[in-house]
């Protein structure tokens, strides 16, 4: 079972995200409400797959890609943000991200996006 973490400050998009993830069959091993607090729990439960917001307090999701990525340079997110402009979708392409879905999230997409990032057979 593929392991996932969640990152975003509002607690309601964790919950959807987790439903989402839990309908998938991944289990979800953490989950944060910072970029610091994603880079710092990382490392600790190893997760699959990582969904991260991009405006958070105190670090940016940017920002906790980058740092994530130097804590393990094949790791796989997915960012998942309102702001859908051109320039922050390839700042989180460079930082590392293997996606980027649009909030509000369509289920859909996003289920896409997870089968693709981690490879899973789509039943």
């Amino acid at each position: 079972m593929a392991k996932a973490m969640i990152v975003d400050d509002a607690p309601f998009m964790r919950l959807v995200v987790k439903n989402i993830m839990l309908e998938l069959g991944l289990e979800v091993v953490g989950e944060a409400s910072t970029g610091e607090e994603a880079a710092k729990l990382y490392p600790i439960v190893k997760p699959d797959i990582v969904t991260m917001d991009i405006t958070m307090p105190d670090m940016n999701g940017i920002e906790a890609v980058q740092q994530i990525m130097k804590l393990d340079p094949a790791a796989k997110i997915i960012m998942c943000s309102a702001i859908g402009q051109h320039r922050m979708v390839l700042d989180a392409i460079h930082a590392g991200a293997k996606d980027f879905v649009v909030k509000p999230i369509e289920k859909k997409r996003f289920i896409e996006s997870v089968v693709c990032v981690l490879k899973l057979n789509k039943e």
